[in-house]
């Protein structure tokens, strides 16, 4: 019997380079174990095929090296895409007909950080029980089969023009982006030879910043966690929009010329209430971080909304279960599945521009009737083996907190997943309200 997770997380597997997981011993060992799986899996009698993408940062060609070997040791053969977005690894898998793809990143981290994901056939990424699969072989030995039935590794070549076009089929063929102009953010990651073509080929005039990777330099400074570099290059330019994509391209911010910052859930309501234009939609999920003022604007719009847990990886869940196509996360993971099987920046950016075309307004004219709503974080150190789910003090003061909003704001109360920490979040229409809410939580822990 499979145990509980030991290696994949919401996201994969993930870590500094060089740690237990992320180096090249364990790389070859997990493309054997994945390759094994997938061959007792493929049933059609040819030999399984896997396609491996990656991000710029210089760990990836060691990694790529390793599961290639791994694979290769399986009798699996194996497509090398070199640096691609994460959701063009998904579209190619799946547009390919392979039996997986695999991408090495690690999303938004610093270049020190690596990270192996897989997507199966269908371009969504693998199932639980899949990766447990995978988990088991691991605690087997490496081992190989004949000469005869070894892999071969051949380099796609055309992947990213594949991909270029894909992007721009998913954007209306009555429309274009003629006269716009446009400052892409790549954040010196995989969508750095891409993603500016995308958006070029439809007729926008771009420039770019953080296109040009040198291995080390992916996220730093620039990317959707760090917007002020292409706030800064939109107004020196005098560009109508940045976009600003992370380091593997599943996620998307944008600001305008006027300096003004646009979250995912901002991105969101934007296509949202186009497609609305259209017909009705069937319900939006967001995650536990999804602003109030969101909710609050798709019950006006009679458009049901659902929370899941904070990951990506949730949002599609729930949206498979509901049968629902739209869905994502402040942080910027934006869902159309009715353009993707998952996350992508680039089509995410696409559709609100679609939005702005057709409508004939800018950003923040679509964003008029959403004022989202002050919504404020604290982490708080928790001590070693404290319970906090049992803590008087901190149960006392949200039964206050919850009293003063009223129904009219909201509470959330989490520990950190990676430090000794509890994160207190509080939101409501009253910034005063927010600020003294999060005072009376925080001092309950003190």
């Amino acid at each position: 019997m499979v145990g509980r997770r030991k290696y994949f997380g919401t996201d994969g597997i993930r870590g500094k380079v060089g740690s237990k997981v992320i180096n090249a011993e364990f790389a070859l060992r997990l493309g054997y174990a994945a390759g094994r799986v997938l061959t007792a899996e493929h049933r059609d009698g040819g030999r399984p095929v896997v396609l491996i993408g990656k991000d710029t940062r210089i760990s990836g060609y060691m990694l790529e090296s390793a599961l290639e070997a791994g694979l290769s040791a399986a009798g699996i053969d194996v497509l090398l895409a070199g640096p691609m977005p994460t959701p063009a690894i998904a579209y190619l898998t799946r547009a390919l007909r392979l039996s997986a793809g695999i991408v090495i990143s690690a999303s938004h981290n610093p270049y020190f950080d690596n990270g192996i994901k897989f997507f199966s056939a269908t371009g969504m990424k693998l199932a639980d029980e899949v990766e447990l699969r995978i988990e088991a072989e691991l605690g087997e030995p490496v081992g190989c089969v004949s000469s005869g039935k070894l892999g071969r590794a051949k380099r796609l070549t055309d992947a990213a023009g594949r991909y270029i076009e894909f992007c721009k089929s998913g954007f209306p063929n009555d429309l274009d982006l003629a006269d716009m102009r446009l400052v892409i953010d790549a954040a010196h990651g995989a969508a750095y030879h891409v993603a500016p073509a995308v958006f070029e080929e439809l007729g926008a005039t771009v420039s770019c910043i953080g296109c040009a990777p040198n291995g080390m330099n992916i996220n730093d400074g620039v990317g959707a966690t760090h917007l002020d570099a292409l706030a800064e290059a939109v107004q020196a330019q005098k560009a109508d929009l940045g976009i600003a994509l992370d380091g593997d391209a599943d996620r998307v911010l944008m600001v305008d010329g006027d300096g003004r910052r646009y979250n995912g859930d901002e991105l969101l309501y934007a296509i949202v209430t186009d497609r609305l234009l259209a017909g009705p939609v069937a319900g939006v999920v967001g995650t536990q971080m999804t602003n109030l003022a969101f909710e609050h604007r798709m019950r006006d719009l009679d458009v049901p909304f659902a929370r899941a847990a904070v990951g990506d990886r949730y949002v599609l869940a729930m949206l498979r279960k509901k049968g629902w196509l739209y869905g994502g996360e402040s942080s910027g993971h934006v869902l159309c599945l009715d353009r993707h099987t998952t996350g992508d920046g680039t089509m995410a950016a696409l559709q609100v521009l679609a939005a702005m075309r057709r409508q004939g307004k800018s950003l923040a004219g679509l964003l008029e009737p959403l004022r989202l709503y002050p919504q404020k974080l604290v982490n708080v150190p928790l001590a070693p083996g404290v319970d906090w789910h049992g803590h008087a003090g901190l149960a006392q003061a949200r039964e206050e907190v919850e009293r003063r909003l009223d129904g009219q704001g909201r509470v959330l109360i989490r520990a950190s997943g990676t430090e000794p920490k509890l994160r207190l979040m509080v939101e409501a229409a009253d910034e005063a309200l927010v600020d003294d809410c999060l005072a009376l939580l925080s001092a309950s822990l003190a």
